[in-house]
């Protein structure tokens, strides 16, 4: 799957990975660059899509928000944002990666804009059950360790009772856009959970001081989720009996099966490290998003059908980088937010560091119809592991890029924030990545910040090195 004029060096199982450069002159290296969440300034983005355009940039990633399509009802579509958007985008000779967003704007780092999921969504699926558990009002939302419910995206325990609503709004994208932009479009990209991300909400709005640089918190305790929690351990080992066996407990019913009570000391007591219970509660937590991405990147595959031939399909990991090297709680955040298995060897090379899965995902469709790529931010960051951040952003960023290698994974990059690309420093960043770490594409958040000064000097040298041809 990678292939190129660079020279990929040999990585030992279980060593440092060597430097040097991965995949160089890779052809299929992408050099896009991300719309405002809501363009309001048309004028403004005109202007900066003629600069990007004139220094090599290929394609705008474009939000595609599913509350302002569908918000009004059920099946009724409004594409007139977007058939401007697209227009303006392609007249001045870029192609298009839309996002297919189903998820929240606004809320996050950075957010100018607010976008809710459709309304008439919760309130269609309130009065069903779906796994014999009762939804309710609330019932397709992840719930916290703190009982909050997150309106931000629909939970990956639920996504197989609202998969014709994805299904759905596919379609109707594909009837709209499948012939003006056959050709246009390059690469469709699948929101996986809030912010676009393959994650859990473990530090939104929704709970109270789980922000940045703390550990998060879990989002396993909706009624969907404990049921599957049950459901999983009791197919892993087979009986109560066993489950008691391996976990040192004493339960009276299969019922009492359940995520940390007091999370605050399952993490304190590094219950998610070293204790059976707690590897087996991440095991099950990491899966089950894995199994959501494969779920609804499939159903996406499935709808394009033969529309947008050019088309690869990607998703967003974020780069959890903080909250790592805390002795209170080591990689504690990353856990909160699905990320990574505390089953493997966290400091090997050979398991990617706990990101084996979430970078496999990718595999999952080999032999399929469309290539499969995985996008991860934080290139432009630096590690910061003291107190408070705890952070190994730079670290993390290559041991993505060293799994994603060995995986056989086509992998690209984000940066985290607007400001990491108004700085040489970050530019670096951004440069070992593809000179060290072996991405193959690069998508600027946004537009604006790459149209002129750093941004657009760094980004046009970048783009140089990598395809000269422009």
């Amino acid at each position: 799957m990678l292939t190129g004029t660079g020279t990929a060096q040999a990585v030992p199982a279980d060593g440092p990975a060597p430097p040097g450069p991965v995949a160089l002159d890779h052809p299929e290296f992408t050099a896009n660059v991300m719309a405002p969440l809501h363009v309001t300034d048309w004028a403004d983005f005109e202007a900066d899509l003629r600069s990007v355009a004139a220094y090599g940039v290929g394609a705008v990633s474009v939000d595609v928000w599913w509350g302002d399509v569908e918000g009004a009802a059920d099946n009724r579509f409004d594409w007139a944002y977007y058939d401007r958007v697209f227009e303006t985008i392609t007249s001045h000779g870029l192609d298009i990666a839309p996002i297919l967003s189903f998820h929240q704007a606004g809320g996050n780092v950075g957010d100018d804009y607010t976008s809710l999921l459709p309304s008439w969504l919760w309130e269609k699926y309130a009065g069903r059950s779906h796994r014999g558990v009762e939804l309710g009002p609330t019932g397709l939302q992840h719930r916290s360790e703190q009982g909050n419910t997150s309106a931000e995206s629909v939970q990956g325990w639920a996504d197989e009772a609202v998969m014709e609503e994805y299904r759905d709004f596919t379609g109707a994208f594909t009837e709209q856009y499948g012939d003006r932009y056959a050709e246009d479009v390059v690469e469709v990209n699948v929101s996986l959970g809030p912010s676009g991300e393959l994650r859990y909400p473990s530090y939104n709005q929704h709970d109270e001081g789980t922000g940045y640089p703390t550990r998060g918190a879990l989002q396993a305790y909706s009624p969907l989720a404990v049921r599957d929690f049950q459901s999983e351990m009791l197919h892993r080992y087979g009986s109560l009996d066993r489950i008691d066996a391996a976990w040192g407990t004493d339960h009276a019913s299969l019922d009492e099966i359940a995520p940390p009570e007091d999370a605050d000391a399952f993490f304190a007591g590094l219950d998610h490290l070293d204790t059976q219970y707690g590897r087996d509660l991440v095991d099950w937590y990491n899966g089950s998003l894995v199994e959501h991405g494969e779920r609804v990147l499939w159903t996406v595959i499935d709808t394009l059908g033969e529309d947008f031939p050019a088309a690869d399909i990607g998703y967003k990991v974020p780069g959890i980088h903080w909250s790592m090297t805390d002795p209170a709680h080591p990689r504690a955040a990353e856990v909160t937010t699905g990320l990574v298995q505390t089953s493997v060897d966290l400091d090997s090379w050979a398991t990617g560091h706990g990101y084996q899965r979430v970078v496999e995902l990718a595999n999952r469709f080999d032999g399929g119809p469309r290539e499969v790529v995985m996008h991860f931010t934080a290139l432009e960051m630096d590690d910061d592991p003291g107190e408070p951040a705890y952070s190994l952003a730079q670290t993390l960023v290559g041991w993505v890029g060293d799994y994603a290698h060995r995986a056989g994974v086509e992998l690209k990059g984000e940066n985290a924030l607007a400001g990491g690309v108004h700085t040489e420093e970050g530019w670096d960043n951004i440069e070992e990545a593809f000179t060290t770490w072996g991405y193959l594409g690069l998508t600027v958040l946004r537009t604006g910040d790459v149209a002129e000064g750093i941004g657009a000097h760094r980004y046009a040298q970048l783009i140089e090195t990598y395809d000269p041809d422009i």
